[in-house]
Order: structure tokens, then C-alpha cells, then sequence
């Protein structure tokens, strides 16, 4: 199969994996205790006050036929009614989707240097103590909660340094990038030990490759070995492991937007689930699903690019 055809193929495989997804947020929703109608109304409604927006809303349909419609709706780009916010839920998503979108890039971003920095230090100082002192460091980092890291930064950077906001997105883009600077540190700080402990053992796969002895046989310095061959030769296994990474930030958004109050997806998910607005947070984790397919993919067509062995 070519390139071009995968890409084109691609989507169209896609869609079982989406439609199961759907299937599953729509089922964990419905097994969900508490009625959202009831929630929304208060404790003082009437039943027929209740039934009234039932109907409206199209939750006194029998499963099937719910699913159905919420197929159907989303299919057209409606995503239902938000019950707590009293308007299209795809207004509300739309008004939340760009400080997520930012925060998975900046954190996306900023534990890629991390990796870079860490992993060629690492192998290029191997058996060392500082090679020692970073992988013990990523050790240590893979079993620290996000949440936990998030509050030890701004009770530093926040309370007692006052450098950085505790909260909020700011209107333009260096404010976006000064105020969601720790939350992205924190995200890249969950994902960096992840890679840096692939790639570091990478690296030193290849420094023991033949071609790199070789070179060495030849006189070359090691710095130029490393930055001409080994270095381009390990990146494959890292941007693999890279689409596994991308669906951790995206997942991660929504404890540190929670964290650090960022009117993001994942503040409106939580938000979505303590209020039982059911539209809202099939919608939300829809759409987080997806982009974890859509890593996937980008993903898939990287690897192809960087070695055309791969099969697609």
C-alpha cells in the first residue's frame, strides 16, 4: 500500500474505532446514577415541569434511539444541548477548544527539549554520575502524579516567588504562553522520563552499532558521529512511542486544567460530570477521542516518512 493511499484509506478505518467510542461514553453516561433533568431543575420541580424537558431534550426515547439521534446529531455537527449552560454544547466547546489545543502543544513542545536535553546527556556521559543522576531522576518522575507536581509549582512559582499566574489563559499570545507556561511544565514533566529513558537507550544501541564503530575506526569524532548518524537513527523508535505520549498530554489536560483553573476541555468535562450534563461530557470525551486517533494517525504517517522500509 502507498503512502498516498494509506492516507486516504486511513480515515475511512478510523471510523469503527470512533463509532466504539461513542458507544462506550454513551453507555458509561446512561449507567451514570442521578438524573441530570432532575439536577437541573431542583429538587422543587414538578413531574410535569420534569417530563416537559425530557421530551425536549429527547431523553424519555427508549437507549437505542437515543444513541441513534446522538449519532445521527453528531454526524451534522450538534452535539445536543448543555443542560447546565443552557445552549448548544458545540458553542461551549468551541469557546474552550483553543487554551487545550495550546496547552497539548506548549506541553508537547517543552518535554520534547526536555527529552532531547536529558537523553543526549545521558548516553553521551554513560555510566557516569550524572547519567546515573538522570535516570534515577526519570525513575522518580514516571511515579509522581501530574497533579501533585502542578501543586508543588505554584505553591514555588505562584505563592512564594509570585512569577507566574496561579490561574487563568490570558487574551493574547504571549500572554497565553506566560500563563500556561507551568501547566505545560507540569504536563511535560509527566510525559519527559517516559521518553527520555526510550531514547536514551536508543542512543546507546546505536553508539554500539557496527557503523558506528566503524566511523570511530576511521578517526571521525564522536560528536560527529553522533550528530550525522546516531542521532537520526534513533529517532524512529521515539516517535513511535511518541503517539502513545500524545494520547498521556491529551488525557493529562484534564487534571491540569483542573489544577491550574484553565477554562479548557478538561475543566469543562469535570465540570460536566459534577453538574450530570450529560450532552456536555459525551461530547468532551468524544472529542478527546478522537484527537487521540487523529495523534495516531499523524503518528503512522511520521514513522513512514523518516523510513520508507515501513510497510503502511
Amino acid at each position: 500500500m502507498n503512502r498516498f493511499s494509506f492516507v486516504l484509506r486511513r480515515p475511512i478505518q478510523l471510523i469503527p474505532v470512533l463509532l466504539g467510542i461513542s458507544v462506550i461514553t454513551f453507555l458509561l453516561l446512561q449507567m451514570t446514577p442521578g438524573d441530570p433533568v432532575r439536577l437541573m431543575l431542583g429538587p422543587k420541580a414538578s413531574q410535569e415541569a420534569i417530563e416537559f424537558v425530557r421530551a425536549r431534550y429527547g431523553l424519555d426515547q427508549p437507549v437505542p434511539v437515543q444513541y441513534f439521534y446522538y449519532v445521527m446529531n453528531c454526524l451534522r455537527g450538534d452535539f445536543g444541548q448543555s443542560i447546565a449552560f443552557r445552549g448548544p454544547v458545540s458553542g461551549v466547546i468551541v469557546a474552550r477548544i483553543a487554551p487545550t489545543v495550546f496547552l497539548i502543544l506548549y506541553g508537547l513542545v517543552i518535554s520534547l527539549l526536555l527529552t532531547f536535553a536529558l537523553a543526549v546527556t545521558a548516553a553521551r556521559q554513560r555510566g557516569r554520575w550524572i547519567d546515573h543522576l538522570i535516570r534515577l531522576l526519570c525513575v522518580a518522575g514516571v511515579g509522581v502524579p501530574s497533579y501533585f507536581v502542578g501543586l508543588l509549582l505554584i505553591m514555588g512559582f505562584c505563592l512564594r516567588l509570585k512569577i507566574f499566574p496561579v490561574s487563568g489563559y490570558g487574551p493574547t499570545f504571549a500572554n497565553n504562553l506566560w500563563h500556561l507556561f507551568l501547566p505545560a511544565l507540569t504536563i511535560g514533566i509527566g510525559v519527559t522520563p517516559i521518553l527520555a529513558r526510550n531514547l536514551r537507550a536508543t542512543f546507546i544501541q546505536q553508539m554500539d552499532k557496527d557503523y558506528a564503530v566503524a566511523c570511530r575506526s576511521r578517526g571521525l569524532p564522536e560528536s560527529y558521529i553522533f550528530s550525522r548518524h546516531v542521532f537520526w537513527n534513533s529517532l524512529l523508535p521515539t516517535v513511535n512511542l511518541l503517539g502513545v505520549v500524545v494520547a498521556f498530554l491529551i488525557g493529562g489536560t484534564v487534571v491540569v486544567e483542573n489544577v491550574f483553573n484553565i477554562p479548557g476541555l478538561g475543566n469543562l468535562l469535570i465540570r460536566g460530570v459534577l453538574t450530570h450534563d450529560q450532552f456536555v461530557v459525551q461530547a468532551v470525551a468524544l472529542l478527546l477521542a478522537v484527537g487521540v486517533v487523529i495523534s495516531n494517525f499523524a503518528v503512522d504517517i511520521l514513522t513512514a516518512i523518516l523510513d520508507p522500509r515501513v510497510k503502511l
